[in-house]
């Protein structure tokens, strides 16, 4: 199961008693904070959650399966999550 953004927003809506229009501002600047952070640093740390971390990858040479025809594939950014001991110590807790 996934979770989007609406169901965090809802559910900030009930534990912290906002207002939709309220929680989904949080949601969306949080998300907002967090895309900035990562323009303009290569790390984002969020202490007892994790490392977000932006790199840019190689250019490499790809395979069309079908056609077996070489294509280069161009360098870009990626972001990368890195749990924290305290957040995979807590998710394997509670699927204990």
């Amino acid at each position: 199961m996934s979770i989007s953004k609406k169901d965090l927003s809802r559910s900030l809506r009930e534990e912290l008693d906002l207002t939709t229009v309220e929680s989904e501002i949080f949601v969306d600047e949080f998300f907002n904070s967090l895309k900035k952070a990562l323009n303009t640093h290569n790390i984002v740390k969020i202490s007892g959650f994790g490392t977000f971390k932006k790199f840019t990858t190689k250019p490499r040479i790809g395979r069309n399966p079908k056609t077996k025809e070489e294509k280069t594939i161009s360098s870009r950014n990626v972001v990368t999550f890195k749990a924290s001991k305290l957040l995979i110590k807590k998710i394997n807790r509670f699927n204990a």
